[in-house]
């Protein structure tokens, strides 16, 4: 009896315990949640600097990270502010009289070259209001230089280092190790410069691959050269010479070239900022970082009455369905531009596409409803660091188009991969795969046999079918003449200013540009505008955090600069269908 009595008491002492457990524990999600909903009242000191640290991945949309490198001290959770934020936070910065300059605090600025160039020009912009830029790296990579370059004063740690000494592209093939696993891949593409399949069916980079791709970075190279040139006063041949002959191996190489102002530890750098803002060596500077300046209260106009410009961010890989946060999902796109359509007080969409594309099916439903939308109102579209192949392709039927120089677009080709495992399971593994079928192709695809000659002819034709359909869709969408298309298809790679100038896209311009067009567009004098998909609330981002693999970000933590390979062999495996995709990623180094 008194056994029971102990087991029973036992039980409900741990039921209540795990009630109160939860009970408790609900309170303070409850409050730290709370906490993040609400509006933060930030009110900015005079005579403060803002500070600006790029060393993240930036996105185009602010993201919200409630309990990443949450402070349990200040409540405060870790937000990584998109390109849009901090385009608008520099030119309310330009224009608040408590704002004295600018203090850029990067050592690996991780974003595309178009997205370092809006950046760039705003800052250039922000400096037009007799503000200063103060830059401080201890490390920097070209990509964080060629963004201090329109800084005043650039200053270098003197034991750091900066990169100068060219741009380049590398592609890892996979065709070999994938033999070794006993993994076939059945490629099926059109254009001889759709260079997507090439890592798996070639051990190193076609001609056709190597030309353009040396047009790129070439073009991109030459581009930024000739900006840092202009910021720095220093002559274009002489800065190409210096570039291309390694000549800054140091810092103080850097002084003597003058690509820096002077090498200085961070304390000396304030002491130069502390001048500029007539106070003392012993006074502290008042630094107001970029993720809180975004929430103070601007001077800015957002226009008045119910008229809306919309922004659409369509930034990620383009997939069937849904999609998630990180991807552009048909489905839940079509809806977006339906609501849009239908919305009578938007009268004009901006859909800002980041995207190196993917399922040639998305692509072609998202494309419909662009058009479906261009017929009732102006549709256009902005292209951030990529906007090729499917990206291009939900562009091509908008009002108008406005690329970065720097943005990657075209890729107009299609391409299907069919892996075969058999050899891998049977050799590999020692598993063998046995059927019956009602019919010739009722097995087809099949990863488990080699297609057959039959078979893989079907597929080669409705790649073609779907290459046809890509290059009608720039034919209607550009008003460009077939022949022409065709030579500018084949899968090509272009830069924005090339795409300018085969009419790929309409004029050169960052998202501001695109929004005053379609403001244009619309004849719109005064307007409001309007940011979709909207913002997850506090809760949504906390259960996706708690749900959420970390598989990612373990794979990222652990792998390091090999995560990009891996996760390009898991593409492989996830993607199905004809796909329109860039060749990976082109990442510019």
């Amino acid at each position: 009896m008194s056994f029971w009595k102990i087991f029973f008491g036992s039980l409900l002492g741990v039921i209540v315990g795990i009630f109160l457990l939860v009970l408790i524990s609900g309170i303070i999600i409850s409050g730290i949640v709370s906490t993040f909903s609400k509006e933060e009242t930030v009110s900015v000191k005079s005579n403060s600097v803002l500070e600006m640290t790029l060393d993240y991945e930036i996105p185009e949309q602010t993201d919200y990270q409630p309990f990443a490198g949450f402070s349990f001290t200040d409540f405060q959770p870790t937000v990584s502010p998109g390109l849009y934020d901090i385009l608008k936070t520099i030119k309310k910065a330009k224009g608040d009289a408590d704002i004295k300059g600018i203090y850029l605090n990067s050592g690996f600025v991780n974003a595309g070259m178009a997205t370092i160039d809006q950046i760039r020009n705003a800052l250039i912009d922000f400096r037009k209001s007799g503000k200063f830029v103060i830059a401080y790296t201890e490390v920097s990579t070209e990509k964080t230089y060629y963004l201090n370059s329109v800084a005043d004063k650039i200053y270098v740690n003197p034991k750091g280092a900066i990169e100068f000494n060219g741009i380049s592209v590398r592609y890892p093939f996979y065709k070999e190790m994938l033999q070794k696993l006993g993994v076939e891949t059945q490629v099926f593409y059109d254009g001889k410069f759709k260079t997507a399949t090439e890592p798996y069916r070639l051990d190193s980079m076609s001609k056709e691959n190597k030309l353009m791709t040396s047009v790129l970075i070439n073009d991109i190279q030459n581009r930024i050269i000739n900006n840092i040139a202009v910021s720095r006063n220093i002559d274009p041949m002489r800065l190409d010479s210096i570039n291309k002959n390694l000549a800054v191996r140091n810092t103080h190489d850097a002084k003597r070239y003058n690509l820096v102002d002077g090498e200085k530890f961070e304390d000396e750098v304030f002491d130069d900022i502390k001048m500029r803002l007539h106070i003392g060596q012993k006074d502290k500077i008042t630094f107001i970082p970029l993720a809180k300046y975004m929430k103070a209260p601007g001077t800015e106009n957002n226009g008045a009455g119910t008229d809306r410009i919309a922004v659409l961010f369509a930034a990620g890989d383009i997939v069937d369905g849904k999609g998630g946060d990180d991807y552009i999902g048909s489905s839940k796109y079509a809806e977006q531009l339906q609501k849009l359509r239908d919305d009578n007080n938007v009268k004009a969409v901006v859909l800002r596409v980041n995207s190196p594309g993917g399922s040639s099916l998305a692509s072609d439903v998202i494309a419909h409803e662009v058009e479906l939308t261009k017929l009732k109102k102006p549709v256009v579209i902005s292209m951030g660091d990529y906007a090729a192949s499917g990206g291009y392709y939900i562009s091509a039927l908008a009002s108008k188009i406005v690329a970065q120089p720097n943005t990657l677009t075209g890729s107009i080709g299609v391409f299907a991969i069919f892996p075969n495992f058999q050899k891998l399971c049977k050799d590999k593994l020692g598993i063998t795969v046995d059927g019956v079928s009602t019919g010739k192709y009722s097995d087809f695809p099949n990863l488990n046999r080699p297609l057959r000659a039959d078979e893989k002819l079907i597929i080669q034709n409705e790649v073609d079918t779907i290459y046809d359909q890509f290059k009608s869709i720039v034919v209607r969408g550009r008003n460009i003449d077939r022949a022409k298309v065709d030579s500018i298809a084949q899968g090509r790679v272009w830069t924005g200013v090339q795409g300018l100038q085969l009419g790929l896209v309409d004029t050169l311009g960052g998202l501001d540009d695109a929004i005053k067009i379609a403001a244009h567009l619309a004849h719109l004098a005064s307007y409001r505008i309007s940011e979709y998909p909207e913002k997850k609330n506090a809760w949504y981002q906390f259960a996706k955090m708690v749900t959420e693999s970390r598989e990612t970000k373990v794979l990222k933590e652990k792998l390091g600069t090999y995560y990009p390979m891996v996760n390009q062999l898991k593409s492989l495996m996830s993607m199905k269908g004809i796909q329109a995709r860039l060749p990976s990623l082109i990442e510019i180094e």
